[in-house]
């Protein structure tokens, strides 16, 4: 049985490949930055991790992460709503809400868990999103979790939208 199964995904594998969208792992060999270097290749400009401010292998927040193992172990064996919330947590918020001037601040691990939370929590039936097609994930993932009415239009295309809001 796995024997046709597994004909089946080469034969798609093969598919994807043909068409030039196979996209294959690149494993990183250096900590993160500006400059990487990837498997056993040379050294390259790193243009599309998340570090926009540079501190994934900062030295400070290296000692610091040491620091917080040693104060609170590896990881939170539960997600904050449960029985994740820690101190530190608690403390980042209080001084981020006193910086903004908010009376509370959540902070998500994730942004897309943020846009997880977001839109559920602020939207509901009475509303309506208008998104372009190729917004990230978590946003169409967010938005699809609310009662709000969706409107999707082709990117860059308004007239779309147009034809969409008058039909409907």
């Amino acid at each position: 049985m796995f024997t046709s199964v597994r004909q089946q995904i080469s034969g798609e594998l093969d598919e994807i490949r043909s068409a030039g969208l196979f996209k294959a792992e690149r494993v990183i060999m250096t900590p993160q930055g500006a400059s990487i270097r990837v498997a056993d290749g040379p050294e390259v400009l790193n243009l599309c991790a998340n570090n926009y401010l540079g501190l994934a292998d900062d030295p400070r927040i290296v000692a610091a992460a040491k620091e917080a193992l040693d104060r609170w172990g590896y990881g939170l064996a539960s997600v904050r709503f449960i029985c994740g919330t820690q101190d530190v947590h608690k403390q980042l918020e209080q001084r981020i809400s006193a910086f903004l001037g908010t009376e509370d601040t959540i902070l998500y691990s994730s942004c897309f868990d943020a846009n997880g939370g977001l839109f559920e929590t602020l939207l509901g039936d009475q509303d309506a999103v208008i998104s372009d097609e190729l917004n990230h994930a978590s946003i169409i993932d967010g938005i699809r979790l609310s009662k709000a009415k969706r409107f999707r239009y082709r990117n860059r295309d308004m007239a779309d939208l147009e034809s969409q809001l008058s039909a409907g």
